[in-house]
């Protein structure tokens, strides 16, 4: 299968959506199910109590849940709130939150408390970037001056008025559920299905084709890619493999060379593991502390070492490289902003 393709499925009743990039499996959606609050649902909450040594405070949330918010400063107890969900909840854990809603459609990004006009920097072109400009500034007339607004990379090939009716309904959403503090907890937008988050986010670069049929996970080899990421193993070119395994702590990564041992093969196994990574990561959905034993090499290598793997987590979500250990072992931290592929995929 070459080209970018988009598929659109359903398993066991969800809606599920992958994108495949020349065969290979690079983004997948799956709907959570019976999960309420999934990552991206925005609703209303009502603050409760702090949690001293957090530097945070618990949330009410619709059904009886509970939330966690990572600010205190400015909220008094029983304020209402318009929150969003940003990751799942661990186990036993309250579902992390924040107050910095965004609202997003496919051709925009509304951030209330973020003020100002922007275009992805996606789109070069001055002229077009000139135009998109323009065209924001006429859509976002009268609104309330913290509400920011940034046109997506897709815009660059959109028509103005198809960009344009996307901004006024996405507009007037915003300000409808911005303006609804009346009431106890309650959910406000659900989080996208997984056929309008495929729609939503990879539209840029455009598919070379969307094939929207049942049965078509198993028939063009998603299916099977999906299986071997619920194993640990990965195996990689030149004879090596890492295991990847979470814990309740950590995600723990293991690098191996396989029966060549020499400084020279651990260095092209221990780059093949680090550009791999990211994208397991991501298709797993595996977040938090994940700490790397590398295969071992001469510390002189750890440079061309952290120079691939900064450039690997450079468009890889919200990652944070801590860097090596005193024990050698590298560790960084990734954001858990989507329910593990081990919860959905069966």
């Amino acid at each position: 299968m070459k080209g970018r393709v988009v598929l659109l499925d359903m398993i066991e009743g969800r809606e599920a959506a992958a994108l495949m990039v020349d065969g290979l499996l690079e983004e997948i959606a799956i709907d959570a199910g019976n999960v309420a609050l999934a990552p991206g649902a925005i609703c209303r909450a009502i603050a409760d109590r702090p949690v001293k040594g957090q530097g945070g405070l618990f949330v009410k949330l619709p059904d009886g849940g509970s939330g966690f918010l990572r600010q205190v400063s400015g909220i008094a107890p029983g304020q209402r709130l318009i929150v969003q969900v940003t990751g799942p909840a661990e186990p036993g854990k309250a579902l992390p939150v924040s107050t910095r809603v965004l609202f997003k459609s496919r051709h925009a990004i509304l951030t209330p408390g973020a003020p100002g006009l922007n275009v992805s920097r996606r789109i070069r072109d001055e002229d077009r970037r000139a135009a998109l400009e323009a065209l924001a500034a006429g859509a976002m007339a009268g609104a309330a001056p913290d509400l920011g607004l940034i046109l997506r990379s897709v815009c660059d090939g959109a028509a103005p008025d198809e960009i344009a009716e996307d901004i006024a309904g996405l507009r007037g959403l915003t300000e409808a559920v911005l303006a609804d503090l009346t009431g106890g907890p309650e959910l406000l937008v659900d989080a996208p299905g997984a056929h309008e988050l495929a729609w939503r986010d990879w539209g840029d670069p455009a598919p070379d084709e969307v094939i929207e049929e049942q049965g078509s996970f198993a028939d063009l080899g998603v299916a099977d890619q999906l299986d071997q990421l619920t194993g640990a193993r990965v195996d990689l070119q030149g004879g090596g493999h890492l295991w990847i395994e979470p814990t309740r702590a950590l995600v723990a990564v293991d690098v191996n060379t396989g029966p060549d041992t020499s400084p020279a093969a651990a260095l092209k196994i221990n780059i093949a593991a680090a550009r791999e990574l990211p994208r397991q990561l991501r298709l797993r959905g595996l977040g938090g502390q994940v700490v790397i034993d590398f295969a071992p090499m001469p510390k002189r290598d750890r440079n061309i070492l952290d120079q691939v793997i900064r450039a690997a987590f450079k468009s890889g979500g919200e990652t944070t490289l801590a860097g090596w250990s005193g024990l050698g072992l590298f560790e960084l931290t990734r954001r858990r902003d989507r329910l593990a592929l081990s919860a959905l995929w069966p």
